[in-house]
């Protein structure tokens, strides 16, 4: 019922088609990219530097390739515009044949850059939990982007994603250094949520996807995997096509860094393809944005084995 009414403007028969997909489907392709200020923002052109400018046309046709090239089954996107250019986003891509008829803007605290989901397949219990706080110098503070939670039905059972992009590195007060600690409080507000929401993570099955904006190492991401003796989430290490390991480059000081993460509950890790994730290399990367996607290989085959043999 839930699905034919989310699948009803595409209408009955489309709708039927989407489900057998569904049912069909024994793997499917999550990624994360941040497309860098899909909407307007203030950039240097060749005409100098301008405020509130669109998103060039050639970085668009880009980005496109790249999402082409890329095909995920379902997208988390970071700063992404308004509905507008979501809806803008979705429409070039079908005019250059790959069609995500499902999409989800997030609003929450930040008006400007949103996460947004483009998806191939029908999502379900999309919310965004735009009301997540925590505590930041005697003060509360909100998780800027908010939290993205939406549901895929696979042939396994139902698989959630987090979607998140965590403040950037951007030193807003001069005592909080690279902004770490806002950081660490965003990263503390979205893993306490998420075991609100799958309180046995060895029993749950979901994905936490996103601009981090930190590496492995570093303290919001092990906030993120851990709260006590309790395994939240493993993050996932990844290569691209030629063994390297970076998802961001910062083009002023020629520098690259992995801050866009993919993480797995206990209970869906054995279902990820060759054990890792993989970040996107092809065609367009560069000019599409700072960042490049990073993808993961569910197979469900292995799931429904398990499920199985524990009958």
């Amino acid at each position: 019922m839930r699905l034919a009414k989310a699948c009803f403007p595409l209408g009955f028969f489309l709708c039927l088609l989407f489900t057998a997909a569904i049912g069909r489907a024994e793997t499917l392709t999550f990624a994360t990219y941040n497309v860098e200020n899909y909407g307007p923002a203030d950039r240097m052109t060749e005409a100098g530097y301008r405020k509130d400018y669109p998103k060039p046309e050639a970085e668009k046709r880009a980005l496109r390739a790249v999402i082409r090239g890329l095909n995920a089954d379902v997208l988390i996107l970071q700063e992404m515009g308004n509905e507008a250019h979501l809806a803008e986003l979705q429409r070039d891509l079908k005019a250059e044949g790959i069609d995500y008829p499902f999409a989800v803007l997030a609003n929450a605290a930040d008006a400007d850059r949103h996460l947004a989901v483009l998806a191939k397949v029908p999502l379900k219990g999309v919310r965004t939990h735009a009301d997540l706080e925590f505590n930041y110098f005697g003060a509360k503070e909100k998780v800027k982007r908010g939290l993205l939670e939406a549901t895929v039905t696979t042939t396994a059972g139902d698989v959630t994603l987090f979607g998140v992009h965590l403040k950037s590195r951007f030193t807003d007060r001069p005592d909080d250094p690279l902004s770490a600690l806002r950081r660490g409080g965003e990263a503390t507000a979205v893993r306490d949520r998420i075991l609100q929401r799958f309180p046995k993570p060895t029993e749950a099955r979901f994905l936490i996807l996103g601009d981090c904006n930190d590496s492995k190492t570093s303290r919001p991401m092990a906030y993120v995997q851990k709260r006590g003796k309790t395994e939240i989430a493993e993050l996932l290490t990844g290569v691209d096509s030629r063994g390297e390991v970076w998802s961001h480059s910062y083009r002023k000081e020629e520098t690259y860094s992995r801050v866009d993460q993919i993480l797995v509950s206990p209970g869906l890790r054995n279902a990820v393809r060759d054990g890792v994730a993989h970040i996107y290399d092809g065609e367009g990367v560069a000019q599409a944005s700072d960042h490049r996607p990073v993808f993961v290989v569910l197979a469900f085959a292995t799931l429904k084995s398990q499920g199985a043999a524990s009958k």
